[in-house]
């Protein structure tokens, strides 16, 4: 996938994506900003189900919990977007930013609790393999992650393209983050116990032809 618009995909490099991918979700999902405040003590809530919402522009969006912010009509990502919506006419952006705020929950939610059925749906097959193996070699040395969302901040579209019926999505995510790693005999290893603002850059693809609405999540990095 070339670029457009400002928007710096390349499938042909994306093996070195999923190895930078698996380093990173190993220290935090994220990068810490230096915009730290102490918080009490992580408090377990219950495993999100494996059938919750997904990313789609079909569905009512739930109440707004972050602000959103959308490229200009006559911009590139702009024009990439109307694009989209002459393919898929139910679709738009705002919902789109609706489901992303859903289905980063679930994502950031499942991977600490190594929930592969709940990540299966949402990400795209090379993604999925990198989580997969992140998760693995946690398992098999003992480790776990502990991360909680506690409020989100923005939501933006950074970038979009379409490519025939292919759509991808860049979506800049700033949210308050706990997000830590602990080794087999319960001692930190990286991440902090402190509410973390975290900005995230992930991208969303999704065939607009096909009745399937999910756009799976296909790159992440640090903003």
């Amino acid at each position: 996938m070339g670029a457009s618009g400002g928007f710096p995909i390349d499938l042909v490099l994306f093996g070195m994506i999923a190895a930078f991918l698996v380093l990173r979700l190993r220290s935090v999902l994220g990068k810490r900003t230096g915009l730290e405040r102490q918080a009490p003590p992580v408090q377990t809530g219950p495993a999100r189900p494996a059938n919750g919402p997904i990313i789609e522009a079909k569905a009512e969006p739930p109440q707004p919990v972050a602000s959103q912010s959308m490229p200009d009509a006559a911009s590139p990502t702009g024009q990439a977007l109307a694009g989209m919506r002459t393919i898929d006419r139910t679709f738009d952006p705002a919902r789109f930013l609706s489901g992303v705020d859903q289905a980063f929950r679930m994502i950031v939610g499942a991977f600490a609790a190594g929930d592969r059925v709940a990540l299966r749906s949402l990400l795209s097959d090379d993604t999925y393999g990198a989580f997969e193996q992140a998760i693995a070699s946690r398992e098999k040395s003992g480790e776990k992650q502990f991360s909680e969302i506690r409020s989100m901040h923005k939501l933006g579209i950074d970038a979009a393209e379409l490519k025939g019926r292919v759509g991808s999505i860049l979506v800049r995510i700033v949210s308050d983050q706990i997000s830590y790693t602990t080794d087999k005999d319960g001692k930190p290893l990286t991440g902090t116990d402190a509410v973390t603002e975290i900005t995230d850059l992930w991208t969303f693809e999704r065939d607009l032809g096909q009745s399937d609405p999910t756009w799976r999540l296909v790159a992440a990095r640090s903003g």
